[in-house]
Formats: structure tokens, sequence, C-alpha cells
């Protein structure tokens, strides 16, 4: 069978791995690593911790395949693991979530704040480095997804396990958050 696997959706790959071509499920594997890797990232501060975290994720997800609702969003769901695992590690690690450095490059990170003008790329990325750690940790998980993966409300409103409204209103205090955080750094916008 030579289907491109760029065609299927990610519920046509789940069916194919359901009815047994289990090696379809690397195709799932490369379409969500380094995105899982990188929200990975962003809370648990730790290449390795994440790496590990990431590849747990995966190894529960195939575990547990056949609970995945085939008309639900895979992507939501995937994330939604590493997201239960992430807070798993925190908790038992009891570590504190602090933002350390990483390589963003490649990242095109743009945040629009309330004052309608987008900040300059190369300026974000060294403000939210410095800013980041000093922001409740349910409002760096919701910038994550919501800025740099380009998640959709409803996408993470099912990753959180909250409504719709609360991703919403999450959003606006952490976009108020950074800034004051940035602003107490010593790191100044143009209103």
């Amino acid at each position: 069978m030579a289907t491109n696997t760029n065609d299927l959706s990610d519920s046509q790959i789940v069916s194919l791995v359901l009815k047994g071509d289990k090696e379809m499920y690397a195709t799932l594997v490369e379409r969500y690593e380094a995105k899982l890797l990188r929200y990975a990232m962003y809370l648990l501060k730790d290449h390795d911790i994440a790496s590990d975290a990431v590849q747990d994720t995966f190894i529960k997800a195939y575990i547990n395949l056949f609970s995945f609702h085939l008309n639900k969003s895979f992507s939501s769901w995937i994330y939604r693991i590493l997201h239960n695992e992430a807070m798993n590690l925190i908790k038992r690690n009891k570590r504190t979530s602090t933002f350390t450095e990483m390589d963003m490059d490649g990242d095109e990170v743009f945040v629009k704040f309330s004052t309608d003008k987008i900040m300059d790329k190369n300026l974000l990325k060294a403000s939210v480095r410095k800013c980041m750690s000093n922001i409740d940790i349910k409002y760096q998980e919701v910038l994550a997804l919501y800025f740099f993966d380009n998640l959709k409300y409803d996408e993470i409103s099912d990753i959180l396990h909250v409504p719709s409204s609360t991703v919403g209103v999450r959003i606006k205090r952490a976009k108020e958050s950074l800034m004051r955080a940035c602003k107490n750094d010593g790191v100044n916008y143009e209103q």
C-alpha cells in the first residue's frame, strides 16, 4: 500500500494503527514530537526531563490508543497526556518553575498586546526568556500553547480541561502578568 501519510488525517492514522498497522504510529510521532518537546520545555525547563516526558507521553498514548475517539482531535488528546505527565513531574519533584535559556531560534514568535502593536521578535525572545519565570505556571502554559504552538481556544480548552472562556481570560491575564514581570525586570514597552 503506497499511501502518502501526509495526506492522512491523524484520525485515519490512528484507525490504521488500531487495525494492526502498528508502524503507522511513527507518523504520529514524527508529526508531534517537536511540538510536544517545545511545550514540555516551557513547562519543565530541562531538556532531558522534557524529552523523557515526551517519550512517556507517546508510550502512554500508544498503550491507550483504543480510548481515543476518532471524531475528536488527536492533537488535543496527546497534548493533554503530555500536560498531565508534566504536571505530575512538577508535583513529584516539587520543582519551582523557572524559565532557563533555551534555543528558540527558528521559532517565529510574535505576541500582539492590547496596544495592537507587534513587538519586535528579537526583543520578545529576550524578554520572554528573562520574564517568563516570574509568572504563574498556568499563565506560562497558556502562553506556550496559544502564542508559541498557535493552538486555538477550543484546543487549549481540551488540553487544559477548562472552558474556552477561561482560556480567553487566562490569555488576557497572562499577557498582563508577562508585561508586569518584564516591566519589573526593567524591560519597558512603548504604550
